[in-house]
């Protein structure tokens, strides 16, 4: 039987990890989009950033919602040490995944939990590694539209699978939140 999880606000404007926790029977009170700044701060290494975030996105929605807990959570994928977050053109997503083509990139996803009692912060790693990729592939997956709002450029869950060669670690994650991990932080808070 499917039940809220009374007093659990999400924190994500991501439809895919709403739906991801749902896998799991976990249901959130609400789902609350935190709005902060995603700038990379200047020297800023690839995990401190995407554990900050991961934060501010919880303390934002937090500061409104000080009886509840909320989870949170922000994914990157990194490549030769670069971020490479949400493509913001489709010329951007070329270059992405152009960058990609016949290389393993790392999908590292910060989640953390915050309620009046404690926050906590944990993360996942997903090494992928893809397909050499011929410029068609490229122009064919950017046609599908998947690539908007996506870390890397790319959804796994959808055409771009069949650009993965190997996966080492959470799929899920991948998609946007480790299942895994997730359901342990919220055992830390007493919600499952």
């Amino acid at each position: 039987m499917v039940e809220i999880t009374k007093g659990l606000i999400l924190a994500s404007a991501s439809p895919r990890r709403l739906e991801l926790l749902k896998k799991i029977n976990i249901i959130p009170e609400s789902v609350v989009p935190a709005e902060i700044d995603e700038t990379p701060k200047k020297k800023e290494k690839p995990i401190e950033y995407c554990k900050r975030l991961a934060k501010e996105k919880g303390e934002f929605v937090y500061k409104k919602f000080p009886e509840k807990t909320i989870l949170s959570a922000d994914t990157i994928v990194i490549c030769s040490n670069r971020i490479f977050g949400k493509a913001k053109t489709e010329d951007e997503a070329r270059e992405f995944l152009t960058f990609f083509s016949g290389r393993k990139h790392r999908v590292l996803t910060s989640m953390y939990i915050k309620n009046k009692d404690k926050s906590k912060m944990v993360q996942a790693t997903t090494k992928v590694t893809f397909n050499r990729l011929e410029k068609k592939d490229i122009e064919l997956y950017l046609k599908t539209k998947e690539w908007e709002n996506k870390a890397g450029a790319y959804a796994i869950q959808g055409y771009a699978d069949r650009f993965v060669k190997t996966i080492n670690g959470s799929y899920s994650n991948i998609v946007g939140l480790s299942l895994n991990q997730a359901f342990n932080l919220l055992k830390t808070v007493n919600l499952v």
